[in-house]
């Protein structure tokens, strides 16, 4: 944590949002280090927001589509690209302050509440999510952390944290259908461990 700190504290964003990325495959971790990043730099004096990938997934009759395979529907059609880049990304690029209510999902309504959002100048937006460095959202980011777990360990974790999918069998079976043949197509052709800025092993 110290040498990222390190990093990110020596970045000049006196006069900008600064946007943190931290991505990896599903199980890495990103949610508990996000927590812990935030309160590192909460302690330095540094105001920070958080958002997730998964605060702007689609409905679930989009990402749940018959039509095709369902890596094809992670990787396609889980999340609102358009949404993020459109009311949220750009204008905090454009403008260097943000002041908004946004949609974030409700899983149990599978619907959107309203959020207000407001990022001023020298403070930070942190972001955590699969898939952060396709090149669709990539350059939005100022800093990519990369959390790098291997998978046989990520399945570990999500086989205790995945109940609601069913046993361990139903598990297992839906991340070989859908999350990690998404993660392979990802780390294909974005390589995110290569072109991140930061690298953890493990967290």
């Amino acid at each position: 944590m110290d040498k990222i700190l390190h990093k990110i504290l020596n970045e000049d964003f006196s006069n900008k949002i600064y946007v943190i990325g931290v991505d990896g495959g599903t199980g890495a971790g990103k949610t508990t280090f996000v927590k812990s990043l935030k309160l590192n730099l909460n302690q330095k004096g540094y105001k920070c927001s958080i958002l997730h990938i998964d605060d702007f997934i689609t409905p679930r009759n989009v990402r749940y589509n018959d039509s095709n395979e369902e890596w094809y529907c992670f990787y396609n059609l889980q999340w609102r690209y358009d949404y993020l880049l459109e009311e949220i990304l750009k204008p905090i690029k454009l403008n260097n302050e943000f002041e908004n209510t946004i949609e974030i999902y409700n899983k149990e309504n599978d619907n959107y509440n309203k959020k207000f959002l407001s990022l001023k100048q020298g403070e930070i937006l942190i972001i955590e999510g699969v898939f952060l460095q396709r090149p669709i959202i990539k350059e939005y980011f100022d800093f990519m952390i990369f959390i790098d777990v291997p998978q046989e360990i990520r399945l570990k974790r999500v086989l205790k944290r995945d109940v609601y999918i069913g046993n361990e069998n139903a598990i297992k079976s839906k991340y070989k259908r859908r999350y990690f043949p998404a993660e392979k197509i990802y780390f294909s052709e974005c390589s995110p461990k290569e072109n991140a800025d930061f690298i953890i092993c493990e967290f």
